[in-house]
């Protein structure tokens, strides 16, 4: 039997785990669906017989889906950040996220319908951040205007 890892995110869900679940695994590669667990009893987001967590994985991450009702929400204390190489990648998990009933907003971040934050951010923009100094500054700045992150800017403003 394969041990489990030691150490999880555990994500909490209004009731949708396993749909949040299922659409990472079709969406991010290195993720897949790996445990749907019904509760024993009644509990505060549901009744005995419903589906309480969901294992998978998103890009290879271990997780935990908790269909725990809606006591708590998602905030941008947390979120997924995706390194991308290129516009057509970022474009890619962008528009699937918005797209599917998500939510843009600012700097590459954006939120999926479920309410968990996403960070899609090309690496030529970590890149340039590293850098520091006025290539960095330049960057920053092009990114403040930015909802996705625009690959051609960013390398514009690298250059100067």
């Amino acid at each position: 039997m394969k041990s489990k890892p030691k150490n999880i995110i555990c994500l909490w869900y209004t009731k949708d785990a396993l749909a949040a679940a299922r659409f990472y695994a079709k969406t991010f590669p290195k993720s897949k669906v790996t445990g749907v667990h019904k509760a024993p009893g009644d509990f505060p987001g549901g009744k005995k017989g419903q589906v309480l967590t969901v294992e998978f994985t998103v890009m290879g991450i271990p997780c935990l889906g908790l269909n725990g009702g809606d006591a708590f929400k998602q905030t941008e204390a947390f979120s997924f950040q995706v390194a991308t190489d290129s516009q057509k990648e970022t474009d890619k998990y962008w528009n699937a996220i918005v797209g599917n009933g998500g939510q843009a907003s600012y700097c590459g971040w954006c939120k999926d319908k479920w309410g968990l934050n996403w960070q899609i951010t090309p690496r030529v923009l970590t890149e340039a951040m590293i850098a520091g100094g006025d290539e960095a500054k330049r960057v920053f700045a092009a990114m403040m205007d930015m909802g996705k992150i625009d690959v051609a800017k960013i390398e514009a403003a690298r250059r100067g």
